[in-house]
């Protein structure tokens, strides 16, 4: 099947059709493997999920201990706070997507929440 547009994609500009993409002057340019569909960015991804599971994993297993011995919580208090940081961690990036794709966009998004984080932490710190 042989998907065509019957209108070009901008005014001025050469019709998409099938296989073929406009560049930003608007000349038509073939899709070639070599120069999009690569690995590249791969093991950067990898790597990234790889520190942020071991980051995750390795607060995980020790918040609790952590919270009874050096801050000397209860057990429910201790328990409490577990589960709050475990759904902090699920629901804070479904929330940045949110505000990204609808609101800020992914770099913006990125900058707010780091400076966010950036007052937490001083404040926190001075504190």
């Amino acid at each position: 099947e042989n998907l065509q547009l019957e209108e070009p994609l901008l005014e001025g500009s050469a019709v998409h059709r099938g296989d073929r993409v406009v560049d930003i002057k608007g000349a038509p340019t073939p899709i070639t493997k070599h120069r999009t569909g690569s690995w590249k960015a791969c093991k950067f991804i990898l790597v990234t999920e790889c520190f942020e599971e071991l980051a995750y994993y390795g607060i995980q297993f020790n918040l609790v201990t952590f919270l009874k011995t050096i801050l000397q919580e209860s057990n429910v208090s201790a328990a409490r706070n577990y589960t709050n940081w475990q759904g902090t961690c699920y629901i804070a990036p479904l929330v940045g997507a949110i505000v990204a794709d609808s609101y800020l966009g992914r770099y913006l998004t990125t900058l707010a929440f780091f400076a966010v984080y950036l007052i937490v932490r001083h404040t926190v710190k001075s504190s």
